[in-house]
């Protein structure tokens, strides 16, 4: 099978009053998509490919997100998600800032 990469998307998402990582990862996520329009993907599909999304998510406590919530905030694809250290707790504050990376990729037979 051939893989070949098609889009690198980035975004941020703050949860500015809870230090909460998954809502700030799954605003990150959703900044990415939002900054994306990928009309290829029904070429994919016609041409008998499947789409793999794989996410990653910086954030100051990976272990604080819960994967499966990230992943719900992607539409389409094979979707897998990791978290990493990263992101911003802002100091003196309750509010935690998390960056992500979404790179899509087409797999054919």
């Amino acid at each position: 099978m051939t893989i070949t990469p098609l889009v690198l998307e980035f975004g941020m998402g703050v949860d500015l009053h809870g230090e909460d990582g998954t809502k700030a990862a799954c605003r990150a996520v959703f900044d990415a998509l939002r900054h994306s329009s990928l009309p290829l993907l029904a070429d994919i599909r016609a041409r008998g490919g499947e789409m793999l999304v794989d996410v990653t998510v910086a954030v100051p406590d990976p272990a604080s997100v819960n994967l499966d919530n990230v992943k719900r905030e992607l539409p389409h694809g094979e979707v897998t998600v990791h978290a990493v250290a990263g992101g911003l707790h802002v100091p003196d504050r309750d509010t935690l800032i998390a960056v992500a990376s979404i790179s899509v990729s087409a797999r054919y037979p």
